[in-house]
């Protein structure tokens, strides 16, 4: 597994990092054993990025990473968390706290949950109105100087939060959506982050397995979010779909599966971008990890570009009011 710097500031960490949110709830049903076992062939394999959120299966995901971490030196591994959104007890979402007591509070109760005596990357999830960003990245600051964490970073953010955020305390990544159907960021984001020595941290690579070559109509099950997203539903999603087998055509010429050759262009991309990788099964994991071997030529890149065109994908990444929340939709 080969080592990219996460930012200026930043550890080295793995060019592929486990995004555990999967492992949670939020794409129905996990299994935990199964979970686990995916952590350590992750970790197995040179991946040493772990990515959380305090409110993924509210508590849930750090305690299952707590456990499949229990046994592992401490400098194998980075530990990635956001935090700040709010859930209430039927795990409806309510918004957002980042004032500097709710980050100090949020901060103790991961540190507890995940067994951790420091968190290498902490990050507001989402950009709270009510709080000057300056006010959130100070306090976290404060939690740097304190040891309780190693680095910050910023969460679907767009250029001018981003700036403001970087002169308070240097931010090592900006964790956001980025894949072939999911550009945005190409814009503005992606110049304003370079130019600040500012790696990404890529979700959302496959799309959330849409563009994974798995998919297919009906996966969604009982308590997938997917189910309720706009590119996943109706005619948006036989548009999406007939995208993926455009892709699939360029991906067995090249003799790789759909979802290594999607993973491999995001690390085409620059060695400041890391996938983060969403699997919760080792099969998935495997697979993933393949991409690793992959390096596209620019007719590869070329083929790719003329069978997934930028600005293809029908309907949005997220819900109308998701989307609105986002800062880094704003411009």
């Amino acid at each position: 597994m080969q080592l990219r710097p996460l930012g200026e500031t930043g550890p080295r960490v793995s060019a592929l990092g486990l995004g555990c949110m999967g492992m949670s709830g939020m794409y129905g049903p996990a299994d935990r054993g199964e979970s686990i076992a995916t952590v350590h062939a992750a970790l197995d394999a040179g991946v040493t990025l772990l990515d959380t959120g305090d409110f993924y299966g509210m508590g849930h995901n750090e305690m299952l990473i707590a456990e499949a971490l229990k046994s592992v030196p401490r400098d194998r591994f980075q530990v990635s968390v956001k935090f700040g959104a709010q859930r209430d007890p039927a795990g409806k979402w309510v918004g957002y706290d980042a004032r500097p007591a709710a980050v100090r509070t949020a901060l103790a109760y991961s540190l507890q949950r995940l067994r951790l005596d420091y968190i290498d990357v902490y990050r507001p999830a989402r950009l709270d109105p009510a709080v000057p960003v300056e006010e959130t990245i100070g306090a976290i600051a404060d939690m740097v100087k304190a040891g309780y964490v190693r680095h910050i970073g910023l969460s679907e953010v767009g250029p001018a939060t981003i700036r403001r955020a970087a002169a308070v305390h240097p931010i090592c990544d900006l964790q956001i959506e980025y894949s072939l159907i999911s550009r945005g960021i190409e814009q503005a984001i992606l110049p304003a982050v370079r130019a600040l020595g500012i790696a990404i941290t890529a979700y959302g690579v496959l799309s959330r397995g849409l563009i994974s070559g798995h998919w297919t109509k009906g996966s969604a099950g009982a308590g997938d979010f997917r189910a309720r997203s706009p590119r996943f539903q109706g005619e948006n999603l036989d548009r999406n779909l007939g995208l993926v087998d455009a892709l699939r055509a360029v991906a067995e010429a090249r003799g790789v599966t759909v979802a290594q050759l999607a993973i491999a262009w995001v690390s085409a991309q620059g060695a400041d971008i890391i996938p983060i990788i969403g699997a919760r099964r080792r099969d998935r994991l495997a697979e993933a990890l393949g991409a690793c071997e992959v390096k596209l030529t620019a007719g590869d890149l070329a083929a790719i570009e003329r069978a997934v065109p930028k600005g293809a994908a029908a309907g949005e990444r997220y819900a109308p009011a998701q989307m609105a929340s986002l800062d880094s939709e704003r411009g």
